[in-house]
């Protein structure tokens, strides 16, 4: 089954540069607030202990797929550093 992240990657394409090193650098620091960590962590362990509303399992899918996006995105950063002559 497709998922929003199979699209994402073809169009990040995160195994080939693409970006500036500043814009490289700038995608590298992006992170989750410690707010948002905590509720992360939160949401975890109710699934975990199989205690989650179904509002919330709702909230954690869409915190986990913000995160597999900035994965696909800090991965091409990565490669864009490594690899600057390929790169924008």
């Amino acid at each position: 089954m497709l998922t929003e992240a199979d699209i994402l990657a073809e169009i990040v394409a995160p195994d080939r540069p693409g970006l500036s090193p500043e814009s490289a650098r700038s995608i590298l620091e992006l992170r989750f607030s410690e707010r948002a960590t905590a509720r992360i962590r939160e949401l975890l362990d109710k699934n975990h202990r199989a205690t989650i509303t179904d509002d919330e399992r709702s909230e954690l899918e869409k915190y986990l797929r913000v995160g597999q996006f900035l994965d696909l995105m800090q991965a091409k950063a990565r490669v864009s550093l490594e690899r600057p002559d390929l790169s924008a």
